[in-house]
């Protein structure tokens, strides 16, 4: 099973970028489980200069969060 990670510290924006993985998955119905990071540490340990991230099976796909349609667009890419 596919893991989809959303690093984030619990801003607006990291939380509006999970919330659209989460639908994105249920939506496309994928196979994947997504969790939510937050430990500090554990967000250092991929070397990230800003959060939110997107991270697909221990690969970061992005930074930020540059709307729903490009994120669907890169996981459309990376769960193909």
């Amino acid at each position: 099973m596919t893991t989809i990670k959303v690093l984030g510290t619990g801003c607006a924006t990291c939380k509006r970028l999970l919330a659209d993985v989460n639908t994105l998955v249920a939506k496309n119905n994928w196979q994947a489980q997504v969790e939510y990071v937050t430990d500090i540490a554990a967000i250092m340990s991929y070397n990230i200069l800003s959060t939110p991230a997107l991270v697909v099976d221990e690969k970061i796909l992005m930074t930020g969060h540059p709307g729903a349609a490009k994120v669907e667009a890169a996981l459309f890419k990376a769960l193909a």
